[in-house]
């Protein structure tokens, strides 16, 4: 009985911990690069290859050569794309071994293009909304290449998951947060988790408050147990479980259905961050134990960490990929992570 009532508690204290936790913006690598090698140190040289349509800066090369025909050592990559951002304040994090440069819309904002292990640089910058041309140059010396590249929104303009409007998806553009159309209403609870997707182990995003409507956009039964649906908090969007959500105004069934971010993070790349599990562990689909089980991961079994989620400011589950290149998740709090974790993305 002692054993049931502390257990319990545990879970009303991480309930009211997610409730009350800060809103976490997610990462963005960024999509469709274009990456130039060459086998040099300074750029001054003809390039030897070139690879479009990179769906992010995240690589761990090893002693490896990157790319056919390029060194293992002592060469350079060029990354370029044009970035759409909405108006506000982002922290830009690259992390290199050896050296990096970024320039934004033709300016050099870091300058850390020396010989070095590998060291994860930050900064800010803000700007305007729309379209932005990155660059961001990469130098390899000797043994170890690794870089990455990602941005997060810190604040001027709505952050969160999906940022499309509830205009563009029910065909009416109405102002952020004016509840129309279908109405969502949180009841049986003083308050509801919304989160990056639908389910128990995503990312915390905003709290939707009892006895209140909020436009219902899509629905998503995913997990397996309760409907999930994508609703409209103020000037926020994500998931909040149908177990404490009322639908009016629709047949829930007739809205539609949509996936998550975590519909298209199946291939993101090792990044150099690794995971060995304290006990034998079940390796799920989707960061919810109501999910799939894939497989287990026996105790001691190193893995590699490609992404995460976060809760009360803790990383709560890890994606990541077996020894076997098998993906999916386990829960954060039993796994002894070597790496640097804040540069694993955040979903």
């Amino acid at each position: 009985m002692k054993r049931a009532s502390a257990l319990i508690l545990v879970v009303l204290a991480l309930v009211a911990a997610a409730l009350l936790a800060p809103i976490t913006a997610q990462a963005d690598f960024g999509t469709n690069w274009t990456a130039t090698y060459y086998n040099c140190t300074d750029f001054n040289c003809p390039a030897v290859a070139t690879q479009t349509g990179v769906n992010g800066i995240n690589f761990n090369w090893g002693t490896s050569s990157p790319f056919q025909g390029v060194n293992s050592d002592n060469f350079t990559v060029r990354f370029e794309s044009v970035q759409t951002f909405q108006q506000g304040t982002y922290e830009f994090v690259a992390a290199s071994d050896d050296g990096i440069r970024v320039y934004i819309d033709g300016a050099l904002v870091l300058d850390k293009f020396i010989g070095r292990v590998f060291t994860t640089d930050r900064f800010q910058q803000t700007l305007t909304a729309g379209a932005h041309t990155l660059r961001v140059e990469f130098l390899e010396l000797i043994d170890q290449a690794q870089v990455q590249f990602q941005y997060f929104f810190v604040s001027g303009s709505p952050i969160g998951v999906p940022t499309t409007s509830i205009g563009q998806i029910l065909g009416t553009p109405i102002a952020p947060g004016t509840p129309t159309g279908p109405l969502a209403t949180v009841t049986g609870v003083r308050g509801l988790a919304v989160r990056t997707g639908p389910y128990l182990g995503a990312s915390f995003v905003t709290t939707a408050q009892g006895d209140t409507g909020y436009s219902v956009l899509a629905r998503n039964r995913s997990e397996g147990v309760y409907t999930w649906y994508l609703i409209q908090v103020g000037e926020r969007q994500g998931w909040a479980s149908g177990r404490y959500l009322t639908i009016s105004g629709v047949d829930p069934n007739a809205l539609p259905e949509r996936g998550s971010v975590f519909d298209e993070v199946g291939n993101a790349p090792d990044i150099g961050i690794t995971g060995i599990p304290r006990s034998v562990m079940n390796l799920r689909v989707r960061p919810s134990v109501r999910t799939q089980r894939l497989d287990q991961i026996a105790w001691g079994e190193e893995v590699s960490i490609i992404g995460r989620t976060i809760q009360a400011r803790q990383n709560f589950w890890l994606q990541v990929r077996t020894q076997e290149g098998q993906v999916g998740w386990i829960y954060a709090p039993y796994v002894t992570i070597h790496g640097e974790i804040n540069a694993a993305p955040i979903r």
